[in-house]
């Protein structure tokens, strides 16, 4: 049966995940996916740890252990923090000996065919060390908007920048260690070869990037393409490179994404006999749906497009790209670093799961930057969600005489019920995707319910009981409830009766 795979962006496993994670493309990629389930369409939601990035190496040095410890230790405390704030993402897969098979042969399938070229390149190079630096090793001025910029990409603009790119560049893992250059060789992929079905792509999809995405897509596009690095030179972290002409080189980091993908979702799968990428090839007439933030656009939007292509039809692309801009804490950066983070284990550990949920939903940053304060949390909760929620519940108690009663449902009452039905799909499709305006729905027919007056208490258990559904994909806890009551959460909305039950009331207390 065909279906649809959801992919969050892989996480670095250099730390926990923190609530401006939970706010990007976890949640919205877990409210989707449930959203498909919930409407009867298989799906697999997954992703894998990124255990090969830089970073791995600048964070361990920082907290002074290696890391192959710093991966263990985190990649612990993220599989936790997933659990915790209810994300139906399948178990976070080992990177072991399968998962660099599954590397391995994506990427010497695309060597055997001569995809890649060799280039010689200048590449910062700390003279101390006696290491070339790039990405999360390197720090310079970007040459696009000439902020701060680690190497690969601006975390500011979005633009990339590739080997010497970076102005007056720095080592992150010695800033007093001084830096030159040095020429070396690598593999590369050229982005130029793939512009003309880059451009067509972009163009078909158009209608699925927001705003702020669509135009650095059309900046990038407006320049010479980048040549993706394929290997680069070996900083004692990353999967060996397996090719002849660049000895003791690694293979990029990022260019690991899309089979890393592939592998999580055969192990999501539970392994199925047969070739490992056989849920993305072109004839599994499967769809491809990624969640991202803005600062990886250029390399899921762009970079694991390119390595897809490069494959000549082979794989399925994705239907969209759902990117989130950056969700901050306090009007400030959510910080590792500084200790300015809030954990969504610590989190959701403190206040229930589901209020946790609808507030990340109703300030998710979707096109432009959003903030999170505690204070917001407990007041915009109890005021906008939970009293409204539980006023909801005693006045369905009072008018239900006996649970599982079965009731009368008028031709109004579906009328209405398909119109809820209706205004919660525009916010789950892909096409106007929007946790905000899905939390907002959630306001907007609670304080309809409460003041509606209905000559059948069905059609007002109708309007209830669809509305409970459309929100599960948020209120996950509240919904369980109700599901293990008996109550039968569909999108559908013909019935003609509808068995009486009550509903589940929001926790009044902190956990």
């Amino acid at each position: 049966m065909t279906g649809t795979i959801v992919i969050a962006a892989t996480p670095t496993p250099n730390g926990d995940l923190h609530v401006g994670h939970m706010a990007g493309p976890y949640l919205a990629g877990d409210v989707y996916a449930r959203y498909l389930r919930a409407d009867g369409r298989p799906v697999t939601y997954a992703t894998c740890t990124d255990d090969s990035q830089s970073y791995m190496i600048s964070t361990a040095r920082t907290r002074g252990t290696t890391p192959a410890e710093l991966c263990a230790t985190s990649t612990a405390r993220i599989r936790r923090s997933i659990e915790a704030m209810g994300i139906s993402l399948a178990p976070l897969p080992p990177v072991d000996d399968a998962y660099r098979r599954t590397v391995l042969d994506f990427v010497t399938t695309l060597y055997r065919e001569g995809r890649f070229e060799l280039r010689t390149v200048r590449m910062p190079y700390a003279r101390n060390a006696g290491v070339h630096l790039f990405d999360g090793l390197v720090k310079g001025e970007c040459p696009a908007c000439l902020a701060e910029s680690c190497g690969g990409s601006c975390e500011g603009c979005g633009h990339p920048n590739h080997f010497d790119d970076l102005g007056d560049p720095r080592s992150v893992l010695d800033p007093a260690d001084p830096v030159t250059s040095r020429e070396v060789t690598v593999l590369v992929l050229p982005a130029e070869s793939y512009r003309e079905e880059l451009t067509a792509y972009y163009a078909a999809r158009e209608s699925t990037w927001r705003q702020h995405s669509r135009q650095l897509i059309r900046e990038i596009l407006a320049r010479p393409l980048p040549e993706i690095p394929i290997t680069v030179p070996s900083p004692g972290w990353g999967i060996e490179a397996p090719f002849a002409e660049t000895p003791g080189q690694i293979l990029y980091p990022w260019i690991e994404a899309m089979p890393a993908s592939i592998h999580s979702t055969w192990k999501a799968a539970g392994e199925p006999e047969g070739p490992v990428d056989l849920a993305w090839r072109a004839e599994s007439g499967n769809r491809l749906v990624y969640f991202h933030g803005f600062d990886n656009v250029y390399s899921w939007g762009m970079l694991d497009l390119v390595m897809l292509l490069a494959h000549g039809g082979r794989y399925i692309t994705p239907d969209a790209n759902v990117c989130n801009e950056f969700y901050e804490l306090e009007n400030e950066k959510f910080s590792t670093s500084r200790n300015h983070l809030i954990r969504g284990a610590d989190l959701v550990a403190e206040v229930p799961r589901d209020l946790v949920r609808f507030y990340l939903a109703l300030t998710s940053p979707e096109d432009q930057r959003a903030n999170f304060t505690r204070e917001g949390l407990d007041r915009v909760t109890t005021r906008r969600l939970r009293g409204p929620w539980n006023e909801l519940a005693d006045r369905v108690e009072a008018a239900v005489a006996q649970p599982g009663e079965e009731l009368k449902v008028t031709d109004d009452g579906r009328r209405r019920a398909a119109v809820i039905v209706e205004r919660f799909r525009l916010c789950y499709d892909l096409t106007s995707f929007s946790l905000t305006r899905a939390a907002e729905g959630i306001v907007t027919q609670l304080g309809r319910l409460l003041t509606a007056e209905r000559a059948e208490i069905g059609d007002l258990l109708l309007e209830v009981r669809t509305l409970l559904a459309c929100a599960a994909p948020i209120l996950i806890d509240v919904a369980a409830e109700a599901e293990a009551a008996g109550v039968e959460l569909t999108l559908g909305t013909g019935a003609e009766t509808i068995d009486a039950f009550l509903l589940p009331r929001l926790p009044e207390d902190v956990r």
